[in-house]
């Protein structure tokens, strides 16, 4: 995140100004790749993120509790806040590799940034892109063969304003080009100078070259929509223009309100659902600095969501709505861009707890049609509780399933997610949705909800899956 921004957008978006060219077809690569504007996983399936920012440099002990609570509201992929050395950290190897362990163990994309740079040329004491770098490589132990799981983001928000960020297109070229030959595999991810908003255009107007630079292809472009962003025009128009020069963007980070001015959510929240663009809010929790109300949950207690909180995890377009795991974690793949908004998200589900028991799942059950289902308790808290049930494909593939169960001590759904619940009396029936029926063999998909609770809550048995 920027932590200010001096000045204002010189001049709106218009027809005139310089356009994108047109980017190059996606090279071979390992892990995630880029095809044209998409983003494939190591699967080859479209995946678009879905996500939030948390800032783990400076607040370690919350990390993994803070992982578990953000996949538990659905995002399927986590933006990590890492210290270079220059400002935080550093971060070592053995710290990532947790953070990347815990990441997986929640079934999130990790997207890892260096946050030093943040501001370079405004900011005293910001690093480098060279230095980041320097760091990335000092830590590539941790890094290497992580490449299905990983995105590589160079450095946040890399410059401030003003002439020094003119360098952004030479210096990020090297850095891409000093990554790859030092044997980064990744996809890598790179933000927009101007504390990541590019009012000036310099990303926007330079990013086919900065693409082509990249001897695999396989590099992404991040804006952070704050205060400039503020019309739906220079939101439409600003994403807009990658997609027609067949270039990959993502919105890296924004937010409801700033201090610089009131970005246009909605706007955000509709375009990229309609084009098929992920997007990563800022941020979990543990802002400062004035820019507090940017707390997803109040002191990292997922029990109390925000109205920022509420708004991108259970508003319309927003991750509960909208976000896909990823199919390396046996999830579905993303749909393809539509022309209009998803709907509305029903009813916000409650959120989930803070101090949650130890998931306790129930044995696998064979179903009567090809499919098993599992049974997990993620979050539990006194009159409630927030689970998962994980459907496997058998030895064939799947059209649909349907997964029945009867209460045992008297439950009640309060919200569902990630499939069509029904309840009669103690029997529960959950269908698929229209996105995640079919399964390949050996393939999962997940749904989740919250239900009510008594002072027992043992977990149903038999959990019977039927495929069609």
């Amino acid at each position: 995140m920027k932590s200010k921004w001096w000045g204002g957008l010189a001049a709106v978006l218009t027809a005139g100004a310089a356009a994108l060219t047109m980017a190059q077809p996606a090279q071979a690569a390992a892990g995630f790749t880029v095809s044209g504007t998409r983003i494939l996983d190591a699967n080859g399936n479209t995946f678009v993120m879905r996500g939030v920012n948390h800032a783990h440099t400076w607040y370690q002990d919350r990390t993994p509790q803070a992982l578990a609570d953000i996949k538990a509201l659905g995002a399927n992929t986590v933006r990590v806040v890492l210290g270079s050395g220059q400002r935080w950290g550093p971060d070592s190897a053995a710290n990532v590799s947790t953070v990347i362990s815990q990441c997986k163990a929640n079934r999130l994309i990790c997207v890892l940034e260096v946050h030093d740079t943040t501001g370079y040329g405004e900011q005293s004491g910001a690093a480098t892109l060279a230095q980041a770098v320097d760091y990335w490589i000092s830590i590539k132990s941790a890094l290497d063969g992580q490449e299905n799981f990983v995105i590589l983001n160079i450095g946040n928000e890399p410059y401030g304003n003003g002439s020094t960020a003119s360098n952004w297109t030479a210096d990020t070229k090297s850095a891409i080009t000093r990554l790859r030959s030092a044997g980064f595999q990744h996809q890598i991810m790179v933000d927009a100078p101007n504390w990541g908003q590019d009012w000036q255009f310099i990303m926007r107007d330079n990013a086919a070259s900065v693409f082509a630079a990249d001897p695999q292809k396989n590099t992404v472009f991040s804006i952070h929509m704050y205060g400039v962003f503020d019309t739906a025009a220079e939101i439409t128009d600003y994403l807009g223009r990658f997609q027609t020069a067949n270039l990959p963007i993502v919105v890296g980070e924004f937010g409801f309100d700033h201090s610089d001015g009131n970005p246009d959510e909605d706007t955000i929240f509709a375009t990229a659902q309609q084009r098929g663009i992920g997007y990563l809010g800022w941020s979990w929790s543990g802002n400062g600095g004035g820019v507090e109300y940017l707390d997803m949950v109040t002191g990292f207690n997922a029990a109390q969501l925000t109205t920022w909180g509420q708004r991108i995890f259970n508003g319309a377009n927003g991750i509960k709505a909208t976000s896909r795991e990823a199919t390396v974690f046996g999830g579905t793949s993303s749909p393809s861009p539509s022309s209009s908004a998803s709907p509305s998200n029903p009813s916000s589900p409650s959120p989930s707890p803070s101090n949650p028991s130890s998931p306790s799942p129930s044995p696998s059950n064979p179903g009567t049609g090809g499919c098993t289902a599992t049974y997990t308790v993620n979050n539990s808290w006194p009159g409630g509780f927030q689970g998962t049930v994980t459907v496997k494909a058998g030895a064939a593939a799947i059209n649909g399933w349907t997964v029945t169960w009867t209460w045992p001590n008297g439950q009640r759904f309060t919200n569902s997610w990630n499939a069509s619940v029904t309840s009669s009396g103690e029997t529960v029936t959950a269908r698929n949705a229209a996105y995640n029926g079919k399964l390949a063999a050996g393939g999962e998909a997940s749904f989740g909800f919250t239900a009510s609770r008594g002072t027992t809550n043992n977990a149903p048995s038999p959990i019977a899956c039927a495929a069609s």
